[in-house]
């Protein structure tokens, strides 16, 4: 064990927790009472566990560190702060304020040193588990001389009473992680009163039952070796992850708040906070007080975390001279750069033809694995369902940690965070997918996906009421509209194979996650504009049939957009308009998103201001007035029919979107 100065140990966490009361009370909001608890569990993991670069944040084989209790963010700022990450003094004293680098929460991108962006509790768990999936399956895939490092979690009392926390152990047990070191912070305090209030799980006994090791070292918080030993002998573990189980008491040592609800979310007042620094050791009457010591103390452990990671450049050039091959692969893996889709051979659909698009999905992804080495495809017990199965490849498991196919199991919404954090650790490009339904499941780690732009790919099939016969339970209507809301979520619909695979190979190399939406149904392969290689689905919308039977200056007297397996019957839909003598314009609209990040230009060109357009999607009506003057879609739940019944009976036929679109026409004078 590294040996260092009992009185500087002391004094640096005595500042973390002076400095964890400062900042919450200085901007009247946040967490100081966990902060103060852990402080020296995490002076361990910094000061003498982790390996890690400040200088170089993003070094691939860094441990990751999960604040998976992200209330306690001003513990991890201030060891950011004191470590050389890059925040100041001034940063920590701008603790939650507007354009902070130290906002309520860590985020990830925003914050150098930060790895996940977590917030609401337990999604941590989920994303270190899926940092321990890609870190062994690069090392197992590679070398352990390009990646062999580990994954630590702070967990608190509410990470563990959410759900995700069950589903993630679950399949962490089962697949035998590890390197994976969750330390649990077991205070006994949640924002309404004690945990008795509502849990007395024998957290020994659940999680042994998943398949952990675990070691409960009960009043320990303040014991710098049996934190250390308790870590290191974790780390020992290969075949299993570790829950160490820690008695804290929050707020402590303050004379009133230490053991209180109140000091979970409240500043604790400026009387109290001088009166716990005067027990603490530290000058009362200073506030954000670090004294040179304790910054040349963190430097010198900087410098030398500083030298792991120049060793490990000269091991990989020197693993990279006898695996250029691998070598190549390792480079492809970390840099995921669109010029990897020039060398990939994908799927050409002809016209003529039918084929699901969950269908496409699979010939198209395994098109691209055949390319992309690290591609890691699974879904929640409905692999073949939603064409995220890979021919080629063996199922990750304990014996075989280099497979490139993951069975989650019936667990969307740890599936959805395990991704986040495979994707957030690098290296591997993960897919994932299930009904379109069921990401209702998944919703929150979706919406982290978007604030933390991981580049996760998402198969979203059955994606309307042409799935049938499992009825409105399983048929999603809304589910369109909410994901359409998240900010910086890429939501794409495709018409049929051809846009699918369009689709995909943007998926492939945009820096954030993309839904896929995908039809259960055979839907007809549409004789698509001839720039496949380019693709259409990037611009988001397109027009993909125009006819003008009588002069009009060129402009359509309406225009009928749509999307997924609804553009087919309106394409037939146009050409029963055009029959009228209107002109009219079909516009195929993969996705919005996308469209709006278009210029006006080309906007307008598509969808000319002051024409009657008619929206036709078999969801929601809600939000489609951005485009459209009229609708033609689902605003009650679906019915258990067959699929092609189900489409008949909402209207979703030829003939009655041409009545629709002839009734909003322009009048022909």
């Amino acid at each position: 064990m590294q040996s260092t100065d009992a009185q500087i140990d002391l004094l640096t966490i005595n500042v973390v927790r002076g400095l964890a009361m400062d900042a919450p009370q200085k901007a009247n909001s946040g967490h100081s009472g966990t902060a103060m608890a852990l402080a020296p569990l995490a002076y361990v993991l910094f000061n003498n566990v982790m390996s890690y670069d400040p200088a170089w944040p993003q070094w691939p084989d860094r441990d990751r560190f999960v604040l998976s209790a992200g209330h306690a963010s001003i513990l991890l700022y201030s060891y950011l702060y004191l470590y050389g990450f890059g925040l100041t003094i001034d940063d920590i004293k701008n603790f939650r304020q507007w354009e902070s680098k130290t906002p309520g929460h860590p985020e990830v991108h925003h914050t150098s040193g930060v790895e996940v962006t977590t917030g609401p509790l337990g999604q941590g768990v989920a994303n270190g588990v899926g940092m321990g999936i890609a870190e062994r399956f690069l090392r197992n895939q590679f070398s352990p001389e390009v990646c062999d490092h580990y994954t630590f979690v702070i967990a608190g009392d509410g990470c563990m009473e959410e759900g995700i926390s069950h589903e993630a152990a679950s399949l962490a047990g089962h697949l035998g992680l590890g390197r994976l070191i969750y330390i649990y912070d077991d205070n006994h305090i949640t924002i309404d009163g004690p945990t008795e209030l509502a849990y007395d799980d024998n957290r020994v006994e659940r999680f042994e039952a998943y398949g952990w090791h675990v070691n409960d070292i009960g009043e320990s918080a303040n014991d710098l070796d049996k934190l250390e030993i308790s870590i290191r002998q974790a780390m020992e573990v290969p075949d299993k992850p570790s829950l160490i189980i820690l008695r804290s008491h929050i707020g402590w040592p303050s004379p009133n708040r230490t053991d209180t609800k109140e000091a979970h979310g409240e500043p604790f007042g400026e009387e109290e906070i001088a009166r716990t620094k005067e027990i603490l050791g530290l000058p009362a009457d200073k506030t954000f007080w670090v004294p040179e010591v304790v910054i040349e103390h963190c430097s010198k452990i900087a410098d030398k975390a500083a030298t792991r990671s120049s060793q490990w450049r000269q091991q990989v050039s020197n693993w990279a001279k006898l695996n250029p091959d691998k070598a190549k692969l390792w480079e492809i893996a970390q840099s995921l750069d669109s010029s990897l889709c020039k060398a990939i051979e994908m799927p050409k659909f002809s016209k003529g033809g039918s084929i699901a698009t969950r269908q496409a999905m699979k010939q198209c992804l395994n098109a691209i694995a055949q390319i992309h080495p690290t591609i890691l495809s699974g879904g929640a017990d409905l692999t073949g369902n939603t064409g995220v199965a890979l021919d080629n490849d063996t199922l990750q498991s304990k014996d075989n940690p280099a497979g490139r196919q993951i069975a989650y199991g019936i667990r969307e919404h740890a599936m959805g965070s395990i991704m986040n954090g495979m994707a957030l650790h690098g290296g591997v490009k993960p897919v994932g997918g299930t009904f379109f339904v069921f990401s209702d499941y998944m919703k929150p780690a979706i919406r982290l996906a978007a604030l933390s732009k991981a580049p996760v790919i998402y198969s979203f099939t059955h994606d309307s009421i042409g799935l049938g016969e499992d009825g409105p339970t399983h048929q999603p209507i809304e589910h369109l509209a909410a994901l359409r809301a998240v900010p910086d979520l890429v939501v794409i619909r495709p018409a049929d194979a051809n846009e699918c695979s369009q689709a995909l190979i943007y998926s492939l190399t945009h820096n954030g996650p993309v839904a896929l939406i995908l039809s259960r149904q055979a839907i007809p392969i549409l004789d698509l504009p001839n720039d496949l290689e380019t693709g259409k689905v990037r611009f988001g919308a397109y027009t993909l049939y125009e006819s003008f039977g009588r002069s009009s200056g060129g402009q359509p007297d309406v225009i009928i957009i749509a999307t997924g397996s609804e553009v087919g019957p309106s394409l037939e839909a146009a050409k029963l308009v055009s029959q009228e003598k209107y002109n009219v314009r079909m516009v195929s609209m993969p996705s919005w998103e996308l469209f709006d990040q278009q210029g006006l230009k080309y906007q307008h060109s598509v969808l000319p201001k002051g024409i009657p357009t008619l929206s036709v999607e078999a969801g929601a009506s809600f939000g489609w007035y951005r485009y459209a003057s009229s609708s033609i879609s689902i605003d009650r739940f679906g019915a258990s029919a067959p699929g092609a019944t189900n489409m008949e009976k909402f209207g979703f036929t030829p003939e009655n979107i041409a009545k629709k679109a002839l009734e909003i026409a322009l009048p022909i004078s």
